[in-house]
């Protein structure tokens, strides 16, 4: 069993009947979703899901998962996925997939938010080694630009995965992916990424997670804040 099946499957050992579980999107978050579809069969477990991104929502489906639309949920028990970097306070950075939306307002709303990941991705801070997206209204992306420079920030719109043109969110959004300096505090930043005009949704989801699941070399470790 890979470390990921091994992170996935420890994940999905907390999930209880009756559940409504938020799926994350990636490749440990497909591990997941094979699993919590293992589980429903073998222990015909009911549970309801909803799903991150389009791309998890029909996974979810073709595994015979029930999903539920997003519209529908006001609280979830649980939101599970995975993370691009993790620092030592358990701020975890995501949105390289470009669904931030949909994924803040997961872990925002859930009782419990476990992040899985293995041991590359832990930080010493957050923007060690990805930019920070922010998803912008695409009218505003430049006066938002503007704002994210004068604190001290360097980068430029994502372009797609054809290099043809600009990513897209599934939210219609733009995304800046930005480099800020090696003493950037992250909580001001978090600050004023939230108080920019123009700014739909960013990477740095400080305060939210309720414990980091580490896969390495075939072993668990558990971490809390």
């Amino acid at each position: 069993m890979s470390d990921k099946e091994l992170v996935a499957r420890r994940a999905a050992a907390q999930v209880e009947a009756g559940m409504l579980i938020g799926l994350g999107t990636g490749s440990t978050a497909n591990c997941f979703i094979a699993e919590l579809a293992r589980r429903q069969r073998e222990e015909n477990l009911e549970l309801m899901t909803v799903a991150s991104s389009v791309i998890s929502a029909i996974k979810a489906r073709q595994h015979g998962l029930p999903v539920t639309a997003i519209e529908n949920v006001g609280r979830l028990e649980l939101y599970v996925d995975g993370a691009d970097e993790v620092a030592p306070d358990l701020t975890v950075l995501k949105g390289r997939g470009a669904d931030l939306v949909r994924e803040k307002l997961l872990a925002r709303g859930s009782d419990r938010f476990l992040v899985m990941v293995d041991r590359s991705k832990l930080v010493a801070r957050i923007g060690e080694r990805f930019p920070i997206p922010v998803e912008v209204m695409p009218f505003a992306w430049q006066l938002v630009k503007q704002r994210l420079e004068a604190l001290g920030g360097s980068g430029d719109l994502r372009p797609n995965a054809a290099g043809d043109g600009l990513a897209v969110t599934s939210h219609g959004s733009l995304v800046l992916d930005m480099h800020f300096a090696p003493d950037m505090n992250c909580t001001e930043l978090d600050t004023a990424l939230n108080d920019t005009p123009g700014v739909v949704e960013h990477g740095i989801f400080r305060g939210l997670t309720s414990a980091v699941l580490i896969a390495a070399d075939g072993q668990i470790e558990e971490r809390y804040p």
